[in-house]
Parts: structure tokens; sequence; C-alpha cells
């Protein structure tokens, strides 16, 4: 079972720990607010009542090369910079922390940590592909220019198949999975006579620009 070490129970972290716990994982969770730790423990594997940046107590806790180490010290850089710091010594290999901005990722990415999120940007860009692209409901970055994208269907798409669709020829576009929303069932790599029924969402692949011709 994956082992994950949340250090800092906030809003993100406490969500963080509580998502994964129920999703399967053994579940540290440390903070030094009584209340949070009360809140945690029926959310978590084990809560801890401690100073994160205790180097001691961190020591006593154990955390492995293998085990998952997240960081969420609000805008603490001070706090987030040493528990990473301490982190990279005992060679956890995937340490992901929490950052408030740009400044602060760069820094925490110099001292060691294998990623920085930073929940508020990374919402506030996802809002206005909303707004720009409507059917456009999630995307992940690949590269500068390409994504993967869901994307609800135009209604001019239901009923046609893939071929009768030519993203690829028109946009540059592959289809690679379609998604039931309401059976939550996901028909892997869809040949080119599958038909696009309502209920449907497609997970398609290409450039950001060609994606978004699509309204």
């Amino acid at each position: 079972m994956k082992r994950a070490v949340v250090i800092g129970l906030g809003i993100f972290g406490y969500n963080i720990a509580r998502t994964l716990f129920e999703s399967g994982f053994e579940v540290v969770a440390i903070d030094k607010n009584k209340d949070i730790i009360q809140k945690i423990r029926d959310h978590s594997t084990k809560a801890i009542l401690a100073d994160g940046t205790d180097q001691e107590i961190m020591d006593e806790i154990g955390i492995g090369e293998d085990d998952i180490a997240i960081i969420s010290f609000g805008e603490d850089l001070a706090a987030a910079t040493l528990i990473t710091l301490h982190l990279k010594q005992m060679k956890v290999k995937n340490i992901i922390v929490k950052a408030p901005n740009e400044e602060h990722k760069l820094i925490l990415e110099k001292v060691g940590a294998t990623e920085v999120v930073i929940p508020e940007m990374d919402m506030a860009k996802k809002v206005a592909k909303s707004l720009v692209s409507p059917n456009m409901m999630d995307y992940i970055p690949l590269s500068e220019d390409y994504i993967i994208s869901e994307m609800a269907p135009p209604n001019s798409f239901l009923g046609k198949t893939i071929r009768e669709l030519g993203l690829r020829a028109k946009y540059s576009i592959e289809v690679i999975a379609v998604r039931d929303v309401l059976s939550e069932s996901v028909h892997m790599v869809p040949q080119a006579d599958f038909v696009i029924k309502d209920g449907e969402v497609l997970v398609v692949i290409g450039k950001e620009t060609d994606i978004n011709k699509i309204k």
C-alpha cells in the first residue's frame, strides 16, 4: 500500500490527506493544531500532533524513501523550505510542496522539491479555460503547446462516428478515450466507427489552439 505523509493540514493539506485516505492510501497526517488533528483522525491512518519543522520528530516518524511527502504551510516559506531540505536529506524521492506564488516555487524547487503546486493559480487557469472554451471540462498540459483535454462534444458531434467528424484532418486532434458520464465507464482508443452519443465526454490530445477551435 502506498503511504503519504501530509505535513500541514490547512484547507489544501486536509483535503489532500482525506482524499488519499479515501482512495486507499496509508496516510500519516501531521499538524501542530490539536483541533485539526482531532478532525482528521477518522480520515487518516495516523494523525500526529507535532511541529513538522522539528527534525527530531520527523526522524521519529520515520518517513521512507518511497513515501510521498506533501507539505502545506500556506505562505510560511521558511517552514516549507526547512522541511523540504530535511526530507531531501532523508532521501525522500517524492516531495510535493504547496506554494503561494511563482517566487516561492522557484526557491522550493532549488532546495529539493520534486513538484511545487500553486492551487490558486491552477484553479484560476481552469476557470478561465472554462470561460474561453465552455465545452472544455478539464485539461492536462503536456508541453507549452500540447494538452490532454476532457471536453463535452458539441451537439453537431452527436450521432456521428469519429471517422465522420474527421477531427484529425480538420483540427489535428486525436480522440484517445470516450467516457460515459452516467456509468463512468471509459472506452479507450475508440475505433473510427465509434458513434458519439449524448452523455459522453471526449478525451482528446492536441494543440491547445486547435482544441479551442471546437466550440
